[in-house]
Parts: C-alpha cells; sequence; structure tokens
C-alpha cells in the first residue's frame, strides 16, 4: 500500500497537450476513480502513473518515492486492462501465476499467492479450467487475480469492466468494493461510467481536454458541482441546466428570471456574489422537481421511462427546452400532457456567465 503524488503532470505528442498540469494527492488505501468523456485523457493519466508511457513534465511519485525514470515493473504498481488478456492455452493457475513464474518466484511460494488470490476472488473452483471455460466475469476475476498476486502498492484498472453486460457489471462493482474492503489497498479506476464511478469511488477526478475540473467525494460532486460540465456529466439523469437573468437581490434572497422561468426567489448565495443584471444558469436535479398545481416550470411530456419505483420524465418546456424530470414511480402522468413542476429553493444551483458556480 502506498499514497500517490501527481505535480504538474503534462503529456504532450508533438505539439498536441493531452494532459495539462494535472496536481492530485491519493491517499493510501483510497479508492479513487478518474472519470469523464472519451479522449479527455484519463486512460493516458493512468498509463503515465503506470510508467507505460514517460510524462513530459512534472513529477509523480509513489510511496514518497519519484518514479519518474522508474521501469513499469519497478514501480510497485499492478494494472488491469479492459481486455482480459489471458493466455489460452493456460489454465487459471497457471494464467494467475505467469508474472510470478517469470521472476523466478519459488514455486511453493508461487502457488500459496496463487491459492490465496483465488480464495479471495472466490476462484478456487476454476483454477484448473481454461479461458475459453469461462465467462467474461470469470476472466476478469482471473485477470484481477494476477494483479493481487503482485502484492503491488497501488491497483490500477482501466475500464475493466467495459466488455460485461450490464448485470454482470452490477455484481463485479459489487465485488470490486469487496475487494477494496478486504485489501485496503491504494486503488486507481478508469472509467467514463459516471455510475462506476458514484459507487465505487472514495474520491472522483473528474477530467475533460486533460485538465480536472474537480476533485470530492461522489456526493459532493453530485451536489455541489464546481461547473456545468461537472453539473451536466455527473448523475443521471443529468442536471437540467436553464438559462436566467438576476432581476434583483434584496438580502438573503435573489429574485431570477428567464425565458422558462417565470419569477423565482432563490436564497442568494453568501459574498455579494450575485447583482442584479448578472446572466447565470439555473440547475435542477430530475430528481429534485416534483409536480406541483402551481409549480413555476410547464412541461409538456414526450417521453416516459417507467422504472417500477420511479418513472422518468421527459419533455419540453414553451420555448422548446428540453427537461428531465424524475418522479414517483406510481405517479399518473401520461404522454403528451402537461404538468406544473417546482422544487425546493435550497435544492436550486447556480452558475455564472463563465459557467462557474456560484
Amino acid at each position: 500500500m502506498a499514497d500517490l503524488k501527481l505535480r504538474d503532470v503534462r503529456k504532450s505528442y508533438g505539439q498536441t497537450e493531452v494532459i495539462k498540469g494535472v496536481d492530485l494527492d491519493i491517499l493510501d488505501g483510497e479508492f479513487v476513480v478518474f472519470v469523464g468523456p472519451s479522449g479527455c485523457g484519463k486512460s493516458t493519466l493512468l498509463r503515465l502513473i503506470a510508467g507505460l508511457e514517460d510524462i513530459t513534465s512534472g513529477d509523480i511519485e509513489i510511496g514518497g518515492r519519484l518514479v519518474n525514470d522508474v521501469e513499469p515493473r519497478d514501480r510497485g504498481v499492478a494494472m488491469v486492462f479492459q481486455s482480459y488478456a489471458l493466455y489460452p492455452h493456460m489454465t487459471v493457475r497457471e494464467n494467475v501465476g505467469f508474472g510470478l513464474r517469470l521472476a523466478k518466484v519459488p514455486k511453493a511460494q508461487r502457488e500459496q499467492a496463487v491459492g490465496e488470490a483465488a480464495r479471495i476472488l472466490q476462484m478456487e473452483p476454476l483454477l484448473d479450467r481454461k479461458p475459453a471455460q469461462l465467462s467474461g466475469g470469470q476472466r476478469q476475476r482471473v485477470a484481477i487475480g494476477r494483479a493481487i498476486v503482485r502484492d503491488p502498492d497501488v491497483f490500477l484498472f482501466d475500464e475493466p469492466l467495459s466488455n460485461l453486460d450490464a448485470a454482470l457489471r452490477m455484481d463485479m462493482r459489487a465485488e470490486l468494493a469487496g475487494l477494496h474492503q478486504q485489501l485496503d489497498s491504494t486503488m486507481i479506476y478508469v472509467t467514463h461510467d459516471q455510475v462506476e464511478a458514484m459507487t465505487l469511488a472514495d474520491k472522483i477526478v473528474v477530467l475533460k481536454d486533460g485538465e480536472v475540473q474537480q476533485i470530492g467525494a461522489p456526493m459532493e460532486l453530485y451536489e455541489h458541482p464546481a461547473n456545468l460540465f461537472v453539473a451536466g456529466f455527473i448523475g443521471a439523469p443529468k442536471m437540467n441546466l436553464l438559462p436566467g437573468k438576476v432581476t434583483a437581490v434584496d438580502g438573503h434572497e435573489a429574485v431570477l428570471s428567464g425565458a422558462d422561468l417565470p419569477r423565482l426567489v432563490l436564497p442568494a448565495p453568501e459574498g455579494d456574489k450575485l447583482a442584479a443584471g448578472d446572466e447565470i444558469t439555473l440547475g435542477l436535479r430530475p430528481h429534485d422537481l416534483k409536480r406541483m398545481p402551481d409549480g413555476p416550470l410547464e412541461l409538456h411530456t414526450d417521453l416516459l421511462e417507467r422504472l417500477g419505483h420511479e418513472t422518468v420524465v421527459a419533455g419540453h418546456l414553451p420555448t422548446g427546452a428540453r427537461l428531465t424530470a424524475v418522479l414517483d414511480g406510481r405517479s399518473p402522468v401520461a404522454l403528451d400532457e402537461t404538468i406544473r413542476l417546482g422544487f425546493e429553493p435550497s435544492s436550486a444551483r447556480l452558475f455564472d456567465a463563465g459557467g462557474r458556480a456560484i
């Protein structure tokens, strides 16, 4: 186990900078998830930590040791890839222990390590099978077992569940969370799936275009996104974002209006951050919207997703802007119906003209 520090880490390919000065502290034993859309640099950042690619500038420390020029095999990390990369002619036992055999670890020690990994991952009955005889989830467990036997300081996971179906991904998420608790190891996990990020992470790092947008606990990012990008990326369904203007600020209250917003009175942020005439964006989580006879938002429905315990309702406001609400599963809403929605003022989030949270 070890902590990990990145200081102004940059990576360029020719004139193109893809990692733009990342600073990050990961504590010993933390489960940290890098999340962001395709092309944001999350897998590249993981490969820089692993030593599979050289950094252009900056420093990477693992366990207090500078590893910029240290070979991948000597960094104390083990990586699990999206591809299982198992040897088809070897048994599970041989696949899991192959790296130790290359390192000339004595046979007795190697067998003990493989047996312990199999016990942790509950795959002892699979040890004498070959990969072709395994399901996708079982193959992924073998790949994770191959990392466990190395007893690394840091585990690195690069979208390890993306090849699995939805039900199996859910099961494997639970297994990974349990594995982290059992091993109490430092783990860094890359995904584009914000549900995986929210359910697995102690700390989430949101990336966009090679830059860190926000770092924090899952619910911190959900409740208090730092900018419009994080607001729209974290949360499913994503946050509704409606443009508006501040018409007045009176003490602890701000009055807002907009094309789809009648006069709204919300708590004013502290510190004189708002003034009359300011352009703002109002952020509303779909789960915070409720049906109210006199609600300020008028939604004409055109999509219903009945999920049992809840119903996702989508439609358009009078200007044509899209809005999504998540209502109780027994809500008597229908398609092609106009409903009124409201919310608790404290649940609204405000963003300035530059997209930063106010």
